[in-house]
């Protein structure tokens, strides 16, 4: 499809994986409007750096006001749809996450997905929509079946009958659901629809410092110390560099429209270990001690994809390593915050 002749709406578009598939798009030519949650009266700190963050995107594209739109998509289905009239692609991202500790603590809240989904594709195919993207994850998958040595394939959904425990706590269960209400739309109304299972996203833009990767890079530029990692560490992931999952879910978009679902990410793992021991050789933080918390949730021990499906229908593998990736996160962190602050120690350390 020719991207410079496309109307297109990114859910949760002020959001990290949001705004880098928008600065895509709007390089592709597409005209791009973001949908994002409004935050009240008084929009946050973080709220405001977000859309601060989408102004520099689309004036970095020609552009010089960010072309936005506040929906609450959980209670305001007429709404989106009003806004979603005469556009031609939604990419669906708006959701509601956090790290691990939400996803294992925060079942009523991963909860609010179901409407969220729900109003997102129904209404746009009342307004016309012709293909719809979604933004699955890796949670999808039961956790019995995560483990050392295994890629997860997209038939391995709901496939151990262990009920509740057949995907990643309700979060991971509402990322289904999404999925399922894409196949309905498109068996039944004849809506176009694809899915991408998202694995560990990391990369410049993260402003939310939930996820692993960018809470340690954010610690090792505050040269705290001791330095703490949630876990033992040797927890394992496909960490997944966020130009390579905005690249697949945009091909995503152009070649699947039957539903299909694709995983996105690297099959090869690093520990966490690894992972903090690489950001803390790059920024030059050398902290006196690393603490290992167990005491913290660390999800499933190991975790990677099978990417087979996305490098036969897509074309696609990841580009990007995990060092060269880290390299510009790291990049990308500083030169947001300004000058290295003083190593921060407990008191009565010198």
């Amino acid at each position: 499809m020719k991207w410079s002749r496309s109307k297109v709406i990114v859910t949760g578009g002020a959001g990290f994986i949001g705004s880098n598939i928008a600065d895509r798009l709007l390089r592709a030519g597409a005209q791009v409007t973001a949908v994002d949650k409004p935050q009240g009266n008084a929009p946050s700190d973080t709220w405001k750096a977000k859309l601060a963050r989408l102004d520099r995107v689309y004036a970095k594209n020609g552009i010089k006001k960010a072309d936005l739109s506040l929906v609450d998509l959980e209670s305001d289905r007429l709404g989106f749809r009003r806004v979603a009239k005469g556009y031609d692609v939604v990419f669906h991202l708006g959701a509601v996450f956090g790290g691990r500790e939400f996803v294992d603590t925060r079942q009523a809240d991963c909860s609010a997905m179901l409407s969220i989904d729900h109003n997102v594709i129904s209404a746009s195919y009342e307004a016309g929509v012709d293909r719809v993207h979604f933004s699955s994850s890796a949670c999808v998958y039961p956790d019995s079946i995560n483990r050392p040595g295994y890629l997860l394939k997209e038939s391995d959904i709901l496939s151990t009958g262990e009920g509740w425990k057949s995907a990643d706590n309700l979060y991971g269960f509402a990322k289904l659901m999404g999925e399922m209400q894409l196949l309905a739309f498109h068996s039944e109304k004849g809506l176009k629809t694809s899915a991408a299972r998202y694995l560990t996203v990391y990369g410049p833009g993260e402003l939310d410092g939930s996820h692993a990767i960018a809470a340690l890079v954010e610690k090792a530029l505050d040269r705290t110390d001791p330095y703490v990692v949630w876990g033992s560490g040797l927890q394992e992931r496909g960490f997944t560099y966020v130009d390579d999952i905005a690249a697949g879910s945009i091909l995503a978009a152009e070649k699947i429209t039957d539903g299909t679902a694709v995983n996105l990410g690297w099959d090869k793992r690093y520990t966490i270990k690894d992972v903090a021991e690489r950001i803390l050789r790059i920024s030059g933080h050398r902290p006196s001690k690393v603490i290992y918390d167990r005491s913290k949730p660390e999800g499933p021990f190991s975790r990677a994809l099978d990417i087979s499906r996305a490098k036969e229908l897509l074309g696609w593998v990841p580009k990007v390593d995990l060092e060269e990736g880290l390299t510009r996160t790291i990049d990308w962190h500083k030169a947001s915050r300004g000058p290295a602050p003083a190593i921060r120690r407990p008191l009565g350390r010198k």
